[in-house]
């Protein structure tokens, strides 16, 4: 096995995560290949210059994942068959994100003091003269993948409760758009799971997680929807097609029939 140093491990993640994370990325990269020896223990401990305790436990992580497997006498080698288990695409369009959620049905949370207002900057618009709290889980096949946290503009909620505790708030929206709901964007920030979170989604404190915050406006930019969702970062991946000419090319048409 070549010899390599390793990047310093820093920050408040525990370090078994992050040399687990480490040597997660060498096997989705195919720097280690399906069936290949990987680094033995001792020099894993050499290259991060964690304890042996530490790397023993990133890889029993990574064998309960799935990806490594452990052969008495022999060492520790990447499974011959590496699923990806990053199922959820996360979509960049209202229509490709509400065709994804559409049949989610949302395990709600008892929340005692729910936040009244959302938090909210400036250029996401104006809040509401009120808001109902929702904070559940989103499952697949029986295990948690997200927590969800929303705040509905009162009127909205109260109108179509029944709607919003059937299905999630999203598909609900979807409904109402272009009456109700005029604008809406998601920004995708890189986070930690804090205690609860961690608890929840079942993975350790502090493991990586996708934080996405979804802003819904309605006329003169009121803010009828806030939604806050934290996936588990080992089952979701964003796909942007970079070379998709499509837009381009409809906008260029626009220009030469503004010209005629």
């Amino acid at each position: 096995m070549q010899k390599r140093h390793a990047d310093g491990l820093t920050g408040h993640i525990p370090a078994y995560i992050q040399v687990a994370s480490a040597l997660r990325r060498r096997i989705e990269t195919g720097e280690w290949l399906p069936g290949e020896k990987i680094s033995t223990l001792e020099e894993l401990e050499e290259e991060f210059k964690r304890a042996r305790v530490t790397v023993r436990q990133a890889v029993g992580l990574l064998e309960k994942e799935g990806l490594l497997t452990r052969q008495q006498g022999r060492g520790t080698f990447v499974a011959e068959h590496v699923n990806d288990k990053r199922w959820l695409t996360l979509e960049t369009s209202w229509d490709a994100m509400i065709r994804s959620i559409k049949g989610n049905v949302p395990r709600f949370i008892n929340v005692k003091e729910p936040p009244p207002f959302p938090r909210l900057s400036p250029e996401e618009g104006h809040l509401a003269d009120e808001y109902g709290f929702l904070r559940s889980l989103q499952l697949r096949d029986g295990m948690p993948y997200a927590v969800v946290s929303v705040h509905i503009k009162r009127s909205v909620l109260e109108k179509y409760r029944d709607e919003f505790m059937k299905h999630t708030a999203l598909a609900v929206l979807d409904q109402l758009r272009g009456t109700v709901v005029k604008k809406a964007h998601q920004t995708m920030t890189i986070g930690t799971a804090d205690p609860e979170v961690a608890q929840l989604l079942g993975v350790s404190l502090s493991a990586p997680t996708a934080e996405c915050r979804c802003i819904v406006t309605s006329d003169n930019d009121e803010v009828i929807y806030v939604g806050e969702i934290t996936y588990r970062s080992d089952c979701i991946r964003l796909h942007m097609d970079l070379l998709d000419t499509t837009e381009p090319l409809e906008d260029e048409a626009l220009a030469e029939n503004g010209k005629a």
